[in-house]
C-alpha cells in the first residue's frame, strides 16, 4: 500500500513538473527579470484571432484604494496542483495590505490574505506617499512561493496554492517606504524605494532568500535626499552581468560623495555600485524636474552587446552597454536620441513613463517599445508609419540596427493617440497596450498641487486595452468602453491568451478568446 501511494505521488509530481515546463507563466512585472515584457511562450493569441478577444470575466477585489493606489499589476503561475484541480492562478496585491489569488479560467477568488501592518507612518498620506502596498509581487515558480512587501516594509512568503505563510514574515525595507515591483533573480530578491516616504532614502535593496538569516544588502542612491528610483518595474537584471539596473531621479549629484541623481545605476546583489552613467545635462534635468527615475530600464541582447535601454520625463532615449554603462568617464552612452517628446519641458504629463519593453521578431530584428506621454517633439525623427495626430500619448516603436559600430534605434511606427499609455507586453507579434484614462496633471492653473481626490474624480477617460501589430502598429483590437474605470501607475500581464488589466476601483479584468 505504501509503495502504491509513493508511486501515485511520484506520478503527480512528475505530471506537475511536465505541465509547468510547458506553461506560459508570468511570475513578475514584465514577465522576466530583464523586464522585457516579451511573452516568448505565448501561442494562444495571434494576429488572426486577436480581433475576437472579449472580456471573459472581471472580479472586484476586497481592497480599499489609498490615494491613487489600488491594485498591483498581476503575476501568474500556471498548472498548479490544488485540491481537486490543476489551476492557473492570477495573484494581485492590494493597496490596503492584501494579496488575492484568482482562478484564471473562472475569475473566482481562490484565496484572499489580509495583512495587519505594524505601526503608522509619521507622514500623512498623499499621492506621492500613499502609505500603501505598492510593489507588484513576484512568484518563485520552483517553490510555488509568492513574495510580497506590505506597507510596513515586511516581506511575506506565501504558498501560492492557499496563501499560507511558508516562512515567518521578516523585515525587508523600512516601514512605509514606497517600494516598487519585486524582482527575483536566482536566490536574490530585489526592490527599490523612492520619494523619501516616511523619511526613507532612495535605495536598491537585495535579500538573499537562501541565506538562513536572509541577509539584506542595499545601495543608497541619494545619501542626502533625492535620486528616487520609481520606475514602475523597479530594477531590471542582466543574465550576463547578474547586476540590477535602475534609473535614479532628481537630486544632488556628486559621485565622490556617493550622490547619483539622474543616473543609470548598476548594483550588485551585495549592495555595491558596480557602474553608473550620468548624462552631461543632469543639472538641467534636475532643475526642471525631468526625472529619469520615473522609468525602469529594460535589459536585452542585441548584436554583440547586452543593452540597457532607458529614458525619462525629458523625452530622450538612451542605449547603454550593460558591461560599461557610460564608458571610462561614466558620461558616454552608446546612443543618446534627439528630443523625441516634451518640447514644453512639462514635468508631469510628458516624456517617457513607466518602463520600456523589447522583443525579437521571427526575422531576427530587435524592437524597442516606449510608452510616450504627450505629442511628438518638433525636431524628432519622423516615424515612417503613423496613425493620426498624437496629443495625449502613444506607443513609439523602434527597430535596432548598427551604424558606425554603435547600436541605433530607428523610428519604425507610432500608434494612434492614447490617453497616457502604460508599459506594453508583446506576444506572438502583437503589442498589447493600455491607455490609463488617468488625470496625470499634478498642479492646477494656479500652480497649486492637486490632491488625490481631485485627480481621481476628474479622469481623462477610461482604461482601454489595445492590441497593435508589433511590426506595423496597425490596431487589431480595442476594448472600447468595456472598462469604465481608470488605472494608475499600472501595466499588463499576459498568460495563455488572456491579458489582464487592473483599475483604481480595485477590479481585475481578464480579456481572452474564451475557453476552448
Amino acid at each position: 500500500m505504501h509503495s502504491s501511494k509513493t508511486k501515485y505521488f511520484a506520478i503527480i509530481i512528475f505530471l506537475a513538473c511536465a505541465l509547468t515546463s510547458q506553461a506560459a507563466d508570468w511570475p513578475t512585472f514584465a514577465g522576466n527579470p530583464q523586464r522585457t515584457g516579451w511573452a516568448k511562450d505565448e501561442t494562444a493569441v495571434n494576429k488572426d484571432n486577436v480581433s475576437k478577444m472579449k472580456l471573459e470575466w472581471s472580479l472586484k477585489v476586497d481592497n480599499t484604494a489609498l490615494e491613487l493606489n489600488a491594485l498591483t499589476v498581476p503575476v501568474i503561475i500556471e498548472n498548479v496542483i490544488t485540491p481537486g484541480a490543476f489551476r492557473d492562478l492570477v495573484v494581485v496585491g492590494g493597496s490596503s495590505d492584501n494579496l488575492s489569488a484568482i482562478d484564471a479560467d473562472t475569475g473566482k477568488l481562490v484565496w484572499h490574505k489580509q495583512f495587519q501592518a505594524e505601526g503608522k507612518s509619521k507622514q500623512q498620506a498623499n499621492w506621492l506617499c500613499p502609505n500603501a502596498l505598492n510593489a507588484a509581487p513576484v512568484i518563485d515558480l520552483a517553490s510555488h512561493t509568492v513574495y510580497t512587501v506590505t506597507s510596513d516594509g515586511i516581506l511575506h512568503s506565501l504558498n501560492v496554492v492557499n496563501g499560507e505563510d511558508r516562512k515567518p514574515p521578516i523585515r525587508f525595507v523600512p516601514s512605509y517606504a514606497k517600494t516598487w515591483s519585486l524582482n527575483l533573480y536566482k536566490d536574490v530578491l530585489f526592490t527599490a524605494t523612492s520619494q523619501g516616504c516616511n523619511g526613507v532614502r532612495s535605495l536598491v535593496y537585495a535579500m538573499k532568500l537562501n541565506d538562513p538569516n536572509r541577509a539584506i544588502s542595499s545601495f543608497n542612491a541619494g545619501p542626502t535626499g533625492g535620486a528616487g528610483i520609481w520606475g514602475r518595474a523597479g530594477v531590471a537584471i542582466s543574465d550576463v552581468t547578474a547586476l540590477a539596473y535602475a534609473e535614479a531621479g532628481d537630486g544632488p549629484w556628486n559621485p565622490v560623495e556617493g550622490k547619483y541623481s539622474n543616473s543609470f545605476l548598476a548594483v550588485s546583489a551585495d549592495g555595491k555600485l558596480a557602474d553608473y552613467y550620468t548624462p552631461t545635462d543632469y543639472a538641467w534635468i534636475s532643475k526642471k524636474d525631468l526625472d529619469m527615475g520615473n522609468i525602469s530600464p529594460v535589459v536585452f541582447p542585441f548584436d554583440k552587446w547586452e543593452l540597457v535601454a532607458g529614458g525619462g520625463k525629458q523625452g530622450v532615449l538612451y542605449l547603454l552597454d550593460a558591461k560599461s554603462l557610460g564608458g571610462v568617464d561614466h558620461r558616454t552612452p552608446l546612443y543618446r536620441s534627439p528630443l523625441l517628446l516634451n518640447d514644453g519641458v512639462d514635468f508631469a504629463g510628458h516624456g517617457f513613463w513607466g518602463a520600456l519593453s523589447s522583443w525579437k521578431d521571427e526575422m531576427g530584428t530587435t524592437w524597442l517599445y516606449a510608452p510616450a506621454w504627450g505629442p511628438v517633439a518638433t525636431e524628432a525623427p519622423k516615424f515612417p508609419v503613423s496613425y493620426g495626430t498624437v496629443t495625449a500619448g502613444s506607443i513609439m516603436a523602434f527597430k535596432l540596427s548598427v551604424k558606425d559600430g554603435k547600436p541605433v534605434p530607428e523610428a519604425a511606427w507610432i500608434s494612434r493617440n492614447l490617453s497616457y499609455p502604460e508599459p506594453v507586453v508583446i506576444a506572438n507579434g502583437i503589442v498589447f497596450a493600455v491607455s490609463n484614462g488617468e488625470n496625470v496633471k499634478q498642479v492646477d492653473s494656479a500652480g497649486d498641487i492637486l490632491s488625490s481626490a481631485q485627480r481621481a474624480n476628474a479622469p481623462t477617460g477610461n482604461a482601454t486595452l489595445y492590441a497593435f501589430d508589433a511590426e506595423t502598429g496597425k490596431e487589431l483590437f480595442s476594448s472600447g468602453k468595456t472598462i469604465p474605470g481608470f488605472t494608475h501607475f499600472s501595466g499588463l500581464a499576459i498568460s495563455s491568451g488572456r491579458v489582464y488589466v487592473v483599475t483604481h476601483d480595485s477590479i481585475v479584468y481578464a480579456f481572452g478568446l474564451g475557453r476552448k
